[in-house]
């Protein structure tokens, strides 16, 4: 019997974001992918998603019932054997055997034949485990995230908060879309697309049932899948004549910009050369001049009054969306990210007009990103000041683009900060800055 689509893209995408640092969410997107069916496709995102979100739980059962310690196990054996743990613990509808089998094939593709009657036996003995969870007071276990990384948002957020954000992170989020055409929601209703509204933005819906992703609105780019929390940092950016997005791909933020100022001349910056051709293609509005350049080595020229530096970051508040992150992250990396980051805030400073506003964002939940990175900034730069973020989001209430939810959980002292589980969204942190005239 051969091994089904679905299986086998699945173990060459898990492979990718072992070996190659890939983020699994673009890989299932890609267009090799694109040739699956519809439920091969789900099933190779229910396979790579829940093996990436639930991994540590997967090792815990395999290490149980097997000869061999897991770091001895060759890495194309261990993913054969974490999918096939996943369907076995994990997924009520698939058969046993079918798990089984095609885990083995998969060994055996990869060319270790001869570890083919050992992942045989591991998953055998794992068809005997119970599903039940592991005891709820040790959360890093039941839900399967780091310990230290548990525990260091145990003491920013407190333990209700902790187990909110963790819960959400193991949920597959719902797809959420802006709109850039009002005539693409009934057009999508048409097509069999159900939509609500969303959790924090009048311009965003929520996906309940269809794939919008097959939708004409979707290919000819009147629609984009796009997290609420990033959607609410760009509609923070604000307004300009100018406007500076320091680190633009893929494009998002940059096409809300766009949308939202079509008289502004806008310059989108992007490090990487594949990551700017991406940029090019998505976001087609005439006022956008796409640089390819490394913001803190671009040349001083006219100010702009608007800038946002969305920043590289450990990415730790979209672990729904990208769970391989919480098992690559490692605390000693926050210096160099921080580094990076104060870099690029300080080289958008040189690039503010007198009165204009910077917008400092980062998806991640860590303050050494975040709050430090601001007032590491400030402090070397006297003539910008810090804004109060609730200012910026009551003007948004008024204008009826930020839902009527209370303020106060969205704001943490200046700064806005989404949180995941506590808003139905990514956790994202922002900052509003102005330079003195």
């Amino acid at each position: 019997m051969p091994i089904s689509p679905a299986r086998t893209v699945a173990f060459d995408i898990l492979l990718k974001v072992e070996r190659d640092d890939a983020y699994a969410s673009e890989l299932l997107h890609g267009p090799q992918q694109a040739k699956l069916s519809s439920s091969d496709h789900g099933l190779a995102t229910e396979i790579v998603m829940g093996v990436l979100r639930w991994r540590s739980r997967l090792d815990e059962a395999i290490a149980a019932h097997s000869s061999l310690p897991l770091k001895k196990i060759d890495v194309e054996v261990l993913t054969a054997l974490r999918m096939g743990a996943y369907q076995l613990l994990f997924l009520e509808r698939i058969p046993q055997r079918a798990a089984i089998h095609e885990s083995v094939e998969l060994v055996k593709r990869a060319r270790k034949t001869s570890a083919a009657a050992f992942a045989n036996a591991v998953l055998r003995k794992l068809t005997t485990q119970t599903k039940s969870s592991p005891p709820e007071d040790n959360m890093a276990d039941e839900l399967a995230h780091p310990a230290w990384l548990v525990e260091r948002w145990r003491r920013e957020f407190g333990e209700a908060s902790v187990r909110a954000i963790c819960e959400y992170d193991q949920r597959v989020p719902q797809t959420v879309i802006r709109s850039f055409d009002p005539a693409v929601i009934p057009e999508l209703s048409n097509a069999g697309i159900k939509l609500t509204s969303g959790a924090l933005l009048a311009s965003a819906y929520r996906v309940t049932s269809g794939d919008v992703t097959k939708t004409a609105a979707f290919l000819e780019g009147r629609i984009a899948i796009q997290d609420e929390g990033s959607q609410l940092v760009a509609w923070l950016a604000g307004k300009g004549k100018r406007i500076l997005d320091c680190c633009a791909a893929p494009g998002g933020k940059t096409r809300i910009l766009a949308s939202r100022n079509p008289e502004a001349k806008i310059v989108a910056v992007e490090l990487h050369e594949h990551r700017a051709r991406l940029l090019r293609k998505l976001v087609a509005a005439k006022n956008v001049e796409v640089v390819n350049a490394d913001i803190c080595s671009l040349p001083i020229g006219e100010p702009f009054d608007c800038i946002l530096a969305d920043v590289p970051c450990s990415g730790t508040g979209t672990l729904a969306h990208n769970p391989e992150i919480k098992w690559r992250f490692k605390p000693e990396d926050l210096l160099d990210l921080q580094n990076r980051q104060t870099a690029i805030l300080q080289s958008a400073m040189k690039h503010a007009a007198p009165g204009g506003k910077i917008v400092y964002s980062t998806c991640s939940l860590e303050n050494e990103e975040n709050s430090v990175v601001v007032e590491k900034a400030l402090a070397s730069n006297p003539g910008f000041r810090l804004l109060d973020c609730s200012a910026e989001l009551e003007s948004l209430q008024r204008d009826g683009e930020l839902l009527q939810i209370d303020m106060k959980t969205l704001t943490q002292g200046p700064y806005l900060r989404t949180i995941p589980g506590i808003h139905a969204c990514d956790g994202f942190f922002a900052a509003v800055l102005k330079r003195e005239s």
